[in-house]
């Protein structure tokens, strides 16, 4: 039988009414001839417990242990919807990731998937199971140790599994009915998008939105692994979601797809560095040692063998942003006479495939902003996206703009 993959989110599975809601959308594709196997996360709340327990108890924890305890919500949730199925007379069972193997990398709390092995269920599947049930989030490391995949990492569980077990199509459940131009709680005029490309998915989850988890697009774009994110409370059908899929499955590409923002940026600036070859790399250097995640860079003309070097990076990163700098100073890598950290701004950021073909789209953007008033701070641009970052304060209003401006409220 053609297997289907389907991944349930923690609002998906809250309540035993929930999971039992969600066990009926199994049955169907179970009584429409496919072998299921489904991923599920913890209950909605439940991970934020476990860790807050962790937390509590050593704060300097021992990250083995911290997977151990952190996975166990999705354990409880495999379990409570294998037993669901059961009593529907539905031959189905649960499994943990250790018992599969999915094996990953050692890295805690944010390991990588390396392999996942089909034996083990496959042969359950020719036994007459037709459901396995599969925690998500969770993996066994070569040591033979639980590891976790870092937040979201359900979606990479079910992405992987489509892969692995070459599924006709991965759905992802959810508590959206599918992907937007923009955040519908900023402008009601957001339209649901039937269809969109792998590379403006990455992009838009890489931006800020929340939808899908950024590793699981990627892995879905290497695999070629067809993506449909829908909602769990609303009535399934043939046009239900948006299917994520290859940029050739799209018959006519829109030249801005959607407005992404993201609210928890910062903007910091190393004032009069030396403008010498090598400075970029003494300056980024220990802030890749230090897993900040750096994106916009601008460095200005220099004037006197001096310049300033201003990249963005995420809010909670600043204070080891600053002692990575602080640190390479002090030990005489790079010199700069003030390091300055803005965290009131904004990313604002424009993606569509059919940037790659139509020209003007920065030029509207930018004259859009001008017209309401808003500064641009920074700018960086991709062949598919153009991202600025302005004042937080003007977020909302820049948003609504640009997609009033690229007419997104007319595209499906």
């Amino acid at each position: 039988m053609p297997v289907l993959v389907m991944k349930f989110g923690g609002t998906s599975v809250a309540s035993l009414d929930k999971i039992k809601s969600a066990a009926e959308r199994v049955a169907f594709e179970v009584s429409a001839g496919h072998s299921v196997i489904v991923i599920v996360s913890a209950m909605a709340g439940k991970t934020n417990e476990l860790v807050e327990l962790v937390n509590a108890t050593s704060p300097l924890y021992d990250a083995r242990e911290y997977d151990a305890v952190v996975s166990s919500g999705e354990n409880e949730t495999a379990g409570l919807m294998a037993l669901t199925l059961q009593t529907m007379d539905i031959p189905a069972r649960s499994w943990q990731g250790w018992q599969v193997p999915v094996k990953t990398s050692s890295a805690h709390s944010s390991a990588r998937i390396e392999e996942i092995p089909t034996e083990n269920i496959m042969t359950k599947f020719s036994e007459g199971m037709r459901v396995a049930v599969v925690a998500g989030f969770q993996g066994l490391s070569e040591s033979g140790r639980v590891t976790t995949l870092g937040r979201g990492g359900s979606d990479t569980t079910a992405v992987a599994f489509a892969a692995a077990f070459d599924a006709t199509r991965c759905d992802i459940y959810t508590d959206v009915d599918g992907i937007y131009t923009t955040d519908p709680r900023i402008t009601n005029k957001a339209r649901k998008l039937n269809k969109i490309s792998f590379e403006e998915m990455l992009e838009l989850a890489s931006l800020g939105a929340k939808v899908l988890q950024t590793r699981s697009v990627e892995l879905a774009m290497r695999y070629s692994v067809k993506l449909r994110v829908l909602s769990s409370f609303d009535e399934p059908n043939s046009n239900s979601g948006t299917l994520v899929c290859s940029e050739e499955e799209i018959m006519e590409s829109n030249v801005v797809s959607g407005i992404a923002y993201s609210k928890d940026e910062a903007k910091m600036t190393l004032i009069s560095v030396a403008d010498r070859p090598g400075i970029a790399a003494a300056i980024f250097g220990p802030l890749s040692e230090a897993s900040v995640n750096v994106d916009m860079i601008i460095q200005n003309i220099a004037e006197e063998g001096r310049t300033d070097m201003t990249f963005s990076c995420p809010t909670d990163q600043v204070l080891i942003a600053q002692e990575a700098l602080n640190g390479a100073k002090k030990e005489g890598h790079i010199n700069f006479s003030q390091l300055i950290a803005d965290t009131n701004v904004a990313k604002i950021s424009a993606v569509g495939i059919g940037m790659r073909s139509q020209s003007g789209v920065a030029a509207k953007m930018f004259r859009t902003l001008s017209d309401e008033g808003i500064n641009i701070k920074v700018i960086a641009t991709s062949e598919i996206k153009i991202s600025v970052l302005i004042d937080r304060k003007y977020m909302e209003l820049a948003v609504q703009s640009l997609h009033d401006a690229f007419g997104l409220e007319k595209i499906t």
